[in-house]
């Protein structure tokens, strides 16, 4: 038996339209009604006690109500506790009502009107234009930027920064408590410092070992990512470095005990930097150089193939990267490289099809214009080796289509072949007299 009277729930039922409900529904209804009423006026008598009052305000059961995931009631907000005075409609039926102010007619008839209220309005304004800062009345003028300056800065403007440079009588304790152990900071400097370590072979493979294998290490991912990023973007000329801050993203990607999935999206971009930058390494060999992209471009092939479940939009992203960088010419042939293995490393086969081989026609032309340039032509030369590579992708798998005849690339196929992937490529695969190629990028 329920102490609320079931008699309420079925007259609300019927205020929105439901009829005939039976005697069970009412009295489980009511019962659950009592729980969650009880519920709430005790979390509202918690915020009460808390509070250190007596008397229950209505913040108390919005605050009930927000704790409990409630949506709070409006239009209930009072400064000052609600007066409910009592009716009596017959014997054990009283009706509780909150008690209204009175008010004497006859002073609000002389009382005098109140001020009209003013119109909303809204204005937009410059804040700056170009970098430039308009003198305008909405924007700060000279004299308060000078105010400003005037304001202490540096490590003594105020107490907390006093008590943190160490230059101030206060003391603050820190707000986050440093959980990574010494055990843990010491594996840290050792395993930068044996990746970065070109004098001995060994120490930079246990460490890279250490790292692609050993558990644990879950509290150091957030630094090794921060430490990649750091010497990517301030190691732009070494090729050493930069090539071991990418064997470290793939031990760290590789370990099977580490949850790397929160740090994909800053680990990126230092990959596509070593993928598709515009200058590596400085005066590094050509070789080294393109070596370091293959690498950069087979591990961001892992990390499309491995976490691209969890984020939706990471190959279309990587693709994009790719794709905008292979169709702008005033990159250089390096970071056409990078782009075209990127591609087919990313999104294979499918790729290849729908954004390269529609692209070639139009960039033969750049590439033939490169291989005459005699500065450009190594790089120009390993682009097309790419290119040939990329589309050679596409045959795997499928069976071989001479039936019979010799493989001889023909003139006829020749021609058709330069229509659709431009001069410079069809005489490499006609050279190589790849038919099989040939009439597999024609299909495509």
């Amino acid at each position: 038996m329920s102490v609320w009277n079931p008699d309420n729930i079925r007259d609300i039922a019927e205020s929105v339209g439901i009829t005939n409900l039976s005697h069970d529904v009412t009295e489980n209804l009511a019962r659950d009604v009592e729980y969650r009423v009880a519920q709430v006026l005790e979390e509202s008598l918690k915020s009460m006690r808390h509070g250190k009052r007596t008397v229950l305000t209505t913040q108390d059961i919005s605050q009930a109500l927000r704790t409990l995931d409630v949506e709070p009631l409006y239009g209930y907000e009072s400064l000052r506790p609600l007066r409910f005075g009592e009716a009596s409609l017959g014997p054990g039926q009283p009706l509780f009502y909150v008690e209204d102010e009175e008010v004497d007619f006859e002073k609000l008839i002389n009382a005098p009107l109140p001020k009209v209220p003013r119109e909303v309005s809204f204005t937009g304004h410059w804040l700056a234009v170009e970098g430039v800062q308009p003198s305008i009345p909405q924007n700060p003028t000279a004299a308060d930027a000078r105010s400003l300056e005037l304001v202490s800065k540096g490590p003594n403007a105020n107490q907390t920064l006093q008590a943190m440079s160490g230059t101030g009588d206060v003391a603050v304790k820190p707000l986050v408590k440093h959980v990574l152990s010494k055990e843990l900071q010491l594996y840290f400097e050792k395993v930068c410092s044996a990746f970065l370590d070109e004098t001995s072979e060994d120490y930079r493979t246990s460490g890279y070992a250490s790292l692609r294998e050993d558990p644990g290490l879950h509290q150091l991912v957030p630094y090794f990512v921060q430490f990649i990023a750091e010497k990517v973007t301030h190691s732009l000329k070494d090729i050493f470095v930069l090539t071991q801050v990418m064997h470290m993203a793939e031990a760290l990607v590789q370990n099977p005990s580490l949850y790397v999935d929160p740090y994909v999206a800053s680990l990126v971009p230092s990959i596509l930097t070593c993928l598709i930058g515009r200058q590596l390494g400085g005066a590094a060999e050509l070789a080294e150089q393109f070596a370091l992209r293959d690498l950069a471009a087979s591990l961001l092939g892992l990390i499309a193939k491995k976490y691209s479940q969890s984020s939706h939009m990471l190959k279309p992203r990587l693709v994009r990267s790719c794709l905008k960088t292979f169709l702008d010419p005033s990159k250089p042939f390096g970071a056409h490289y990078g782009a075209v293995i990127g591609l087919q490393a990313v999104g294979g086969t499918e790729v290849v099809r729908v954004l390269i081989i529609p692209n070639l026609a139009e960039y033969s032309k750049l590439l033939s214009d490169g291989i005459e340039d005699a500065a450009r032509r190594p790089a120009a030369e390993r682009v097309l080796n790419a290119l040939v590579g990329v589309l050679a992708s596409l045959r795997d798998g499928q069976a071989s289509l001479t039936n019979g005849h010799p493989a001889i690339v023909t003139e006829d196929l020749r021609a058709r072949l330069a229509e659709k992937v431009g001069d410079l490529i069809a005489s490499r695969i006609a050279e190589a007299n790849e038919v099989h190629l040939a009439q597999v990028v024609l299909e495509a």
